[in-house]
């Protein structure tokens, strides 16, 4: 089987390239480009992973044009890269996720549905500059998870039966906050105001973090993966290419 990667020159597709080329399956990574003839891009392929560009200012839109063309094309499976917590007013760029799940149920597609909590990944570049500085409270818990096990649980349910029709939240192995993060690295923690030109959704989902952080549990994730999920001292360890893994001791259970 052939799996159409939409999104696939983006992080999250690379990963889950990545995961299908291990279990040796034939990937076909499409960028913006494909859009000029989607279906014909589609064709000949039995699946599509659908990831929207990031802050897609109508994803729903977007995914409708996805699942159209996969119908067109005769493809009949789709798993759609969604997000934790999807429904939450406050966060305008969730809300546009869960309308878009409520199209990929509907689409008459066999479908999954992937809700990742944020990437561990995405706190590297501040990591390495020597200080974890983020706009939202240091101290609310989060699911931190590895975009690889997020590449490898797709690559699960795309490949193995017994995921149709299934939602699933995928969070690291505890909560953690981002003070914890930064303590594991030996860097200084700050809250620091968003930048004036920040997007608006952004600061909407700061604002949000600032309150409530973003809160998911492991066991979906340890379930697709027949393990438990990789833990941020971990991923800090491997990405950054130490040799011990440092001390992570969350603050909150």
């Amino acid at each position: 089987m052939k799996v159409a990667l939409v999104g696939g020159t983006g992080k999250t597709g690379r990963a889950v390239e990545a995961a299908l080329t291990r279990a040796g399956v034939e990937t076909h990574p499409l960028g913006r480009a494909a859009f000029a003839d989607l279906a014909g891009a589609l064709d000949g392929s039995g699946a599509v992973h659908l990831v929207a560009p990031n802050l897609h200012p109508d994803e729903p839109s977007y995914v409708r044009s996805v699942l159209d063309a996969a119908r067109a094309a005769g493809v009949g499976r789709v798993v759609y890269h969604s997000v934790a917590s999807p429904y939450v007013p406050a966060m305008p760029h969730h809300v546009g996720k869960a309308v878009s799940e409520d199209l990929v149920r509907r689409s008459g597609l066999d479908w999954t549905i992937l809700q990742p909590c944020a990437y561990v990944q995405n706190l590297l570049p501040a990591l390495r500059s020597g200080e974890l500085a983020v706009p939202y409270a240091v101290d609310k818990p989060f699911g931190l998870v590895d975009l690889d096990d997020v590449g490898e649980a797709a690559a699960v349910v795309l490949t193995t039966p017994g995921h149709l029709g299934a939602t699933y939240e995928l969070g690291g192995p505890a909560l953690v906050t981002t003070a914890d993060v930064a303590g594991a690295a030996g860097v200084p923690v700050r809250r620091v105001d968003a930048e004036p030109d920040t997007h608006p959704w952004l600061r909407a989902m700061f604002d949000y973090y600032d309150e409530h952080g973003l809160p998911t549990g492991p066991v979906p994730l340890a379930a697709l993966l027949g393990r438990t999920p990789t833990d941020v001292a971990e991923v800090l360890a491997r990405e950054l290419g130490w040799q011990e893994l440092p001390a992570l001791r969350p603050g909150i259970g």
